[in-house]
């Protein structure tokens, strides 16, 4: 059975740039509306100044967003490689925050594709401070 949001996560860290961690991750998401949108880390010589792969992918929803719904992120897929499950960094938590609400699935697979660990996300950023704490009250 195939599955695009994991394919676009492959696809995405298959395009990576890391020559540096050589490290390869790819991320896709997909919103409330059904569009997919992936990314890939990109590292820099002035290292570890470089962007990770779900900073892209919600980076890439935001600039192709037309409906409030595409700018929600209704499922996120991290893609790295190796047995252990590649985990969305404390600043990629609070960025996907941003955008996702607790109950949000984030699935973390091998470079095949394999599931290797499912989490929401209050299970990845419990107690998290997110848009709904700024709301006038």
């Amino acid at each position: 059975m195939s599955d695009p949001l994991v394919e676009a996560a492959l696809a995405a860290r298959a395009r990576s740039y890391a020559p540096y961690s050589r490290f390869a991750v790819g991320a896709a998401l997909r919103t409330e509306d059904g569009a997919l949108h992936a990314g890939c880390n990109v590292e820099n010589a002035a290292y570890p100044e470089g962007t990770c792969a779900e900073a892209g992918a919600i980076a890439a929803m935001v600039m192709a967003a037309t409906t409030p719904g595409g700018r929600r992120i209704a499922e996120l897929v991290v893609a790295g490689g190796g047995a252990m499950p590649c985990t969305p960094c404390g600043g990629c938590r609070q960025k996907i925050r941003e955008f996702a609400a607790p109950a949000t699935p984030i699935r973390m697979v091998d470079g095949a594709g394999r599931e290797l660990l499912r989490l929401t996300l209050a299970e990845l950023l419990p107690h998290s401070f997110g848009p709904d704490h700024l709301a006038e009250g």
